[in-house]
């Protein structure tokens, strides 16, 4: 299909969307409005923002159709071969400056658009080829991962897409200013769009040298576990808000972020380090390494899979590893992270009812809202204290020799790479062949059951120096959940070694226990 949109001349705020579907040789078409996104596995109903709607022939001429479902409508073709769907979206969110990475918004200044939000497909055609028209001025920029084809028309710029599945994995921005910063690892090139990176006194919200250098080395270091990146370019998409924000949404060969505020400074860019980390691991993990379930993706429907703590939790592990594995973090950087990923787990969730798989099943029910208390995990926080306990297991029992870096180059090789998907017992089994042993107890505790993890996390900390421990309140500290270093030579060697590194950088005393400092708490939170 092909789809064009522009600014509603009679609303604001509304994206005008013409869709166009050609060689058309039957006597009925269905239509199909994506019900959710990828990256977020709930629906969310984007048909609701549909406010007029309307389909004719190419004469003009009004079509015959109905609506069969919530999003899905069935039209009378009348023997012809081509039609025009016309409809309305609502781009505005309810609250002011509280865009996310996975909505669509137009204004005098920016369009930022998810495609899966708006873009209708044809049932039956879904992997026929798309381009998709923006009538925006030919001197704005845009940013997209989709290939720009040249226009012969004034004001409107194409983008091209094999297929729907890559046209709604695509987002853009396009705007009279958006920077690009660049930078190139092996084959691959990089590029980190800053759309709204200004402070409030003019000056730039981040230093593009400081980006070209620790992007670099994180993206060197996941590139190396891996071996080699999936895509020929990669593009962070980056939208700063003035209000507090953290949020991340991988795609194919892109991910958007949107952060704020944008006069916070260091924090700011300690979020932006941490999100997109994050999400550049996603290239690999869910985006190709993909639970069979989701392999192709269904978009009128649920799409239930077990294996969320592989695509979350394994990735969240890894997006904080990383920066430190690479050097970007400093070991009291890491720490830091690493405290809050347990204070969020044991103060919130550590004596829930379910399981990580029953967890990662009901996403699908409430796995974004708070729900009732004590009755879910998080996949993205105890999937990670998991690949935490699985990664220290496989390095204690082989010396370093082997690691939960090998469990995903394999995946990569078997599954992610070839593009067929994978399940739960397949994961087990890549598991188990790299640990050289069965791991019965590992997912019975940590993967099928609900029992607490404080004992058996603690085992594999103390191995690398440090332990989890409840503190009580006091007048001069909030008390809760709290990672220690103990300061022993082999805890810091295996600490040393496990962080990547030839050595400990500097000796501490024996024998002493200090607490690692307070993170500041409060939107650090990887929210899909």
């Amino acid at each position: 299909m092909r789809y064009r949109l522009s600014a509603d001349p009679i609303h604001s705020h509304y994206i005008a969307v013409d869709a166009y579907l050609t060689n058309i040789s039957t006597s009925e078409v269905e239509l199909q409005l994506p019900a959710w996104r990828p990256g977020r596995y709930e629906l969310q109903q984007f048909a609701k923002n549909i406010q007029r709607f309307e389909i004719v022939d190419q004469a003009g001429k009004p079509l015959s159709f109905r609506k069969i479902t919530k999003d899905r409508w069935l039209v009378q073709t009348d023997g012809v071969s081509e039609l025009t769907v016309r409809y309305t979206y609502y781009a505005l969110l309810p609250t002011p400056n509280q865009l996310n990475a996975g909505s669509s918004f137009i204004s005098e200044s920016l369009l930022y658009v998810n495609p899966v939000n708006l873009c209708l497909y044809a049932e039956g055609r879904i992997s026929e080829p798309c381009a998709l028209e923006l009538a925006i001025p030919d001197s704005w920029t845009v940013a997209c991962g989709l290939t720009e084809a040249r226009s012969e028309q004034p004001n409107i710029r194409t983008l091209l897409a094999a297929d729907f599945y890559e046209l709604v994995d695509c987002p853009l921005m396009a705007a009279p200013v958006i920077q690009d910063i660049q930078y190139t690892v092996g084959d691959t090139d990089f590029h980190v769009w800053v759309q709204g990176g200004r402070r409030t006194d003019g000056n730039p919200t981040f230093d593009a040298a400081r980006i070209v250098t620790d992007f670099r080395r994180f993206s060197v270091k996941q590139i190396e576990l891996y071996g080699e990146f999936p895509e020929k370019e990669y593009h962070f998409l980056t939208l700063i808000l003035p209000v507090p924000y953290y949020h991340g949404v991988e795609h194919r060969n892109s991910t958007v972020l949107t952060l704020g505020p944008n006069d916070e400074g260091e924090g700011l860019y300690q979020d932006l380090l941490g999100v997109s980390s994050h999400e550049l691991f996603h290239a690999w993990n869910i985006i190709r390494i993909r639970p069979s379930e989701l392999l192709p993706y269904d978009f009128t429907r649920e799409n239930y899979f077990t294996t969320c703590f592989v695509a979350e939790g394994v990735t969240t592990y890894y997006g904080d590893l990383m920066l430190r594995q690479s050097g970007v973090f400093t070991d009291e950087a890491y720490l830091k992270e690493l405290q809050v990923l347990l204070k969020r787990h044991f103060e919130n969730n550590g004596r829930a009812f379910q399981s990580l798989t029953e967890s990662s099943w009901d996403l699908w029910l409430d796995g974004y809202d708070k729900g009732v208390p004590d009755r879910k995990v998080s996949v993205y926080h105890k999937g990670a204290i998991a690949a935490l306990i699985l990664d220290l297991h496989i390095r204690q029992a082989t010396n370093h020799a082997r690691s939960l870096d090998d469990v995903m180059r394999e995946m990569w090789q078997r599954f992610g790479k070839p593009f067929i998907g994978y399940t739960l017992d397949d994961y087990r089994a890549v598991t188990e062949a790299i640990a050289g042993e069965s791991l019965d107890w590992y997912y019975a505790v940590c993967i099928f059951g609900n029992q607490p993890l404080e004992p058996l996390l603690n085992k594999y900390l103390s191995w690398v120096g440090l332990l989890v421990a409840y503190e009580e309140p006091t007048p001069d500290q909030p008390g809760g959940i709290r990672l220690l270093e103990i300061d022993s030579q082999e805890g810091r060697q295996q600490r040393a070694r496990w962080f990547g590194q030839g050595k400990v950088d500097k000796a501490v005393s024996e024998g002493s226990v200090h607490p690692v400092p307070e993170e500041k708490l409060g939107k650090n939170v990887v929210a899909k």
